[in-house]
């Protein structure tokens, strides 16, 4: 929207990096079937510019899990509405850390047989 732009009509960074951790939150609080927090975010860069108007879907994996932490690879991409054309507009590794209800870290969960982490 068009109070999400630096004067020249882009997306802020800090904007798109927000909708990244949402997406990448997702995927670590499913893996850690519980709350989780962003500790780190890995080597951010930004390829091309977004646009109002232009549609963002974000895609992300799981890439490595220790104790308490997960490691999420996220990719944007983006697509102009008036075509299908689509562009990778940024890629990060996101870090979090499983808590509990005292927001301390916890263990993750073992995984179960058949169910992706």
């Amino acid at each position: 929207m068009p109070a999400d732009t630096n004067p020249a009509g882009d997306i802020f960074g800090g904007w798109l990096m927000s909708q990244m951790d949402l997406g990448a939150s997702t995927i670590a609080t499913r893996r850690a079937r519980g709350r989780t927090v962003t500790a780190a975010v890995e080597a951010m860069s930004f390829i091309s510019p977004v646009k109002v108007g232009d549609e963002v879907t974000i895609y992300g994996r799981i890439v490595s899990t220790g104790r308490t932490s997960i490691r999420v690879f996220v990719e944007a991409w983006r697509r102009s509405r008036e075509s299908d054309d689509v562009a990778q507009v940024t890629h990060a590794t996101f870090t979090f850390v499983a808590i509990d209800a005292e927001r301390k870290p916890r263990l993750l969960p073992a995984l179960e047989a058949g169910v992706d982490g």
